[in-house]
């Protein structure tokens, strides 16, 4: 069966352009096809045979049907159009062998949320003119790619041309030598890291790779969205979610936030975990110039030119305890949580200068505040450092445990090479 590039735009103003990628896939050797997700009410737009699938035909997959999207309201009308897209594209995801977008702010807010509901792997390229700014709202934790137009999409130009050109020869690529994933034939861990807790969980990936594929997430804004959306998906069954920095950012106007819903996954899954805090100690800034002046009097240690980390407080650790022990309260599944006594980061440690016994202390006051601990929902205090030797081996310890819960306990010998 023959399958398709989607190339996606509002063809009632970007027809030009989505023409343009069609004839340089087809020069590429790759079969695509137009699909049109223009807005205007049904009697604007015409009918034209270089369209391969007509809005009205997208808008029809809406679950109210065609008329939430030709409400004649543009913001509602754009955000309809985006839930009738995605059910559209889910429906043919047998047709599909890569997506194509281009749109301005519009287009491209139309547009990804759709192609974040395609699967994994299935090449995803957006064309916008949003592409030079924050894309954290277009990407969130799927694998889109996005390239910038440099210029507005208003027709072509010898500029645009080029632009559309590479684009069109990317997602050409993507699809002519894609290489399909082999199912796992070990089971599947999640585990999140930040630089500064890449020691330990080094240490946790090479003993535990022999029984298990250890996927790593780097834990900056969507790291953890992306893990937890695999489980969700049912393709991790356990997680040591070892850095939960995004949480730091989330509630004290850091730039790598994780959302609001981090660990309500955990929670409706009941899948295996293991938590504890790395790098809690700090929130994540830009170069200095950004950080609000309400932290002006704040320690900080500059990463790199683009990256500031400002200490977290004993009242903020307090904090911290408190959000994520509500959190473990709705998990009825196996959890343990790990309290490093001897620092929770590379730069929490002796000599290092987010070295901070208050701080740690407060974080476990507030955790042990809230958290209602059962048999299945533990809170474990060790005196090592969370990069130690020590610490991954108690890790280990409690991934046991709680795949024992689960019924998922792994072959004897875990963690023994």
């Amino acid at each position: 069966m023959a399958r398709y590039v989607y190339v996606i735009g509002t063809a009632d103003t970007k027809l030009e352009e989505l023409v343009w990628l069609k004839s340089c896939l087809h020069a590429a050797g790759v079969d695509s096809r137009i699909i049109d997700v223009s807005t205007g009410t049904p009697a604007e737009l015409s009918e034209n045979s270089k369209i391969d699938i007509p809005a009205t035909q997208v808008a029809e997959y809406h679950l109210e049907g065609s008329a939430a999207v030709f409400c004649n309201e543009r913001g509602r009308a754009v955000t309809a159009m985006s839930v009738a897209l995605s059910r559209f594209l889910r429906s043919q995801s047998e047709d599909i062998s890569g997506l194509l977008g281009i749109g301005g702010s519009g287009g491209t807010a139309l547009i990804s949320p759709a192609m974040k509901a395609m699967p994994i792997g299935m090449p995803k390229l957006m064309v916008s003119t949003m592409a030079s700014g924050n894309v954290s709202e277009y990407v969130g934790g799927m694998d889109i790619a996005m390239l910038y137009t440099v210029t507005d999409l208003s027709g072509l130009n010898y500029l645009s041309r080029s632009i559309l050109s590479n684009a069109a020869n990317m997602i050409a690529g993507a699809v002519n030598h894609v290489i399909a994933p082999n199912r796992a034939q070990k089971p599947v861990l999640g585990l999140t890291m930040f630089g500064v807790t890449t020691p330990g969980i080094n240490q946790l990936v090479a003993r535990l790779n022999h029984q298990y594929d250890p996927l790593v997430f780097h834990a900056t804004g969507n790291g953890g969205t992306s893990m937890e959306r695999l489980v969700e998906n049912g393709e991790i069954v356990g997680v040591l979610d070892i850095t939960l920095t995004e949480i730091a950012d989330l509630l004290f106007g850091g730039v790598l936030a994780c959302p609001e819903t981090r660990l309500d996954c955990i929670a409706q899954t009941e899948v295996p975990w293991v938590g504890s805090t790395g790098a809690l100690d700090m929130v994540n800034f830009g170069e200095p110039g950004s950080i609000p002046e309400r932290y002006a009097q704040r320690q900080f240690v500059e990463h790199n030119a683009q990256v500031t980390l400002m200490r977290t407080t004993p009242e903020e650790n307090y904090q911290l305890g408190k959000w994520i022990g509500r959190k473990l309260n709705l998990c009825n599944g196996p959890v343990s949580f790990i309290i490093p006594e001897g620092g929770f980061s590379a730069l929490d440690a002796p000599g290092q200068p987010f070295f901070d016994p208050k701080a740690r202390q407060a974080f476990a006051e507030g955790l042990e505040s809230v958290v209602l601990q059962t048999s299945q929902r533990r809170i474990i205090k060790t005196p090592h450092h969370i990069n130690a030797p020590e610490f991954a081996a108690l890790v280990i310890e409690e991934l046991n445990i709680v795949m024992q819960h689960q019924g998922n306990c792994p072959p004897p010998g875990l963690g023994e090479h």
